[in-house]
């Protein structure tokens, strides 16, 4: 019997929330504390502050709003920041809150993915809260892969694979 289709989108979103993730988190990593910080002007967000911000918007909107844990979320702290967690504590905050966050997705059941909740003041199913992160986490997360990019002058690799010759049978990932 094929798995449910609920299912497997809920698994692929936990997955590439993951992904994501560990993409962030290498980049914190290839980062000195400074470029972390690091603002092209003061209408732009350092590396740091997106960190921050995805760990809070990920919080409310599926461990809060999804698996019903208290909104413990202070936005404007957010992008106030202009230094604080180094990247090992940006880090593992966005690993301990990723974590708490896919635990939450994966326990959702096809008939909870069409309830609705109120989040920030949208009326949403618990699946558009799902994919709202979803869509909201690559979107930053590029922005901190670009960051990486300018700022550690390297190519960032995630994509090596697809510059192997041959057919695609004989890659190895």
């Amino acid at each position: 019997m094929a798995p449910a289709l609920e299912g497997v989108l809920l698994e692929w979103c936990a997955a590439k929330l993951r992904q994501l993730a560990g993409r962030i988190v290498d980049c914190l990593g290839r980062l000195t504390e400074e470029q972390i910080w690091l603002r092209g002007n003061e209408s732009s967000n350092a590396v740091g502050n997106l960190a921050l911000h995805l760990c809070g918007n990920v919080r409310q909107w599926i461990i809060h709003g999804v698996g019903g844990a208290a909104d413990v979320r202070r936005r404007a702290e957010e992008f106030a920041a202009r230094g604080g967690p180094t990247s090992k504590q940006l880090a593992e905050r966005l690993e301990a809150t990723l974590g708490e966050a896919v635990a939450v997705i994966e326990k959702l059941t096809p008939e909870r993915l069409a309830e609705r909740v109120v989040i920030q003041n949208y009326d949403v199913t618990r699946l558009e809260a799902v994919l709202h992160v979803l869509e909201h986490f690559a979107q930053h997360t590029g922005q901190i892969l670009f960051a990486t990019k300018l700022l550690a002058g390297a190519d960032l690799g995630y994509y090596k694979h697809l510059d192997r010759a041959g057919p695609p049978g004989d890659w190895t990932l």
